[in-house]
């Protein structure tokens, strides 16, 4: 008799029925766990991605994202060194040259002063990225532990902040930068960063208390409660990751609020004043002879448009990325 030839794997899997499906599965099964992506849901070697992993990969594939994060990379860097694409002295000045147009080595022309607005525009990025930065992070940890505070512990402290939060609601933001900061002499950023944290913190406070009142709910705490987990360490390790997202979002979205805020003010001459360099200040100097100049008024103005407009963007990216129900 002919020697029986021994089975391949292959025919193995396949005469077998459905134990080879079921095999067949189970091999695949064990590809997708080795994979370094891991089946969908997970990331690597089979780990469950987490929410701000899910995010970050959002963003990296949203072209607005990628567009204002280039655009606010590009002011966070002529911000720190404004001289490396200006080289010259904002404050250096020549009347003869007052209201001139673009000229060579001056492609923004000259203001009704003599100063290069090139020069003043690209100098003028340091103070806006410098207010919207501290004051934002001013708004955001003042009103995330007060809001956090107040949602977490409830009774007679949530009540006095909800009623604190009206008054500070009531008061009109403009209105009451003329009437605080009028009084103010100092030439310094930190008198309108001042204010700004002052009248903002409430909306970041009601969004963190929110957020602090939905996720203590959530079953995970009460089962750190229940394994007798101190009120300090849930606040912090379990509640305050899972109810910072939307405290970050608002965050983003507001800090262009509060660099348009600043040029508002300096505007109406209550905010930065010369010979400090400002957007806003080289707004309200230039818009006395815009029909003469206005080249003069066209490219601050343009710089902070286009500055409030990335930072806008990139806080309607993040929240994009960060809430799950519109995923």
């Amino acid at each position: 008799m002919p020697e029986q030839q021994p089975q391949q794997p292959e025919g193995a899997i396949a005469g077998t029925g459905m134990g080879g499906a079921m095999d067949l599965a189970a091999s695949e099964a064990g590809t997708l766990e080795r994979t370094p992506g891991g089946p969908r849901g997970t990331g690597p070697a089979g780990r469950p991605r987490s929410l701000w992993s899910d995010a970050w990969r959002d963003l990296r594939r949203n072209p607005v994202f990628i567009a204002s994060a280039l655009v606010i990379l590009f002011l966070v860097l002529i911000s720190l060194r404004p001289s490396l694409i200006a080289p010259g002295d904002p404050l250096a000045c020549d009347l003869s040259r007052a209201q001139e147009g673009s000229q060579p080595g001056h492609p923004f022309g000259f203001d009704g002063q003599g100063c290069d607005v090139y020069t003043r525009t690209v100098h003028g990025a340091r103070t806006s990225v410098t207010v919207g930065v501290c004051a934002t992070l001013g708004v955001a940890v003042l009103g995330s532990v007060l809001g956090g505070l107040a949602g977490f512990f409830g009774g007679a402290w949530d009540a006095i902040l909800s009623r604190t939060t009206d008054i500070f609601f009531a008061i009109p933001v403009v209105l009451g930068g003329l009437v605080l900061l009028s009084v103010v002499t100092s030439n310094t950023v930190w008198p309108v960063i001042g204010f700004m944290v002052l009248l903002g913190w409430p909306q970041i406070s009601r969004i963190a208390r929110g957020s602090v009142i939905t996720a203590r709910q959530n079953d995970y705490v009460q089962a750190a409660r229940a394994l007798g987990a101190s009120p300090s360490r849930i606040l912090l390790r379990h509640i305050a990751p899972n109810a910072v997202a939307p405290v970050i979002v608002v965050a983003t979205i507001a800090l262009g609020t509060y660099i348009a805020l600043e040029a508002t003010l300096s505007y109406l001459g209550v905010g930065l004043k010369p010979p400090s360099v400002s957007w806003g200040i080289d707004i309200s100097a230039a818009s006395p002879y815009i029909r003469n100049a206005p080249h003069a008024l066209l490219w601050p103005s343009g710089a902070l448009a286009i500055t409030v407009l990335a930072f806008i963007m990139l806080g309607d990216a993040v929240r994009d990325a960060l809430d799950p129900k519109l995923r």
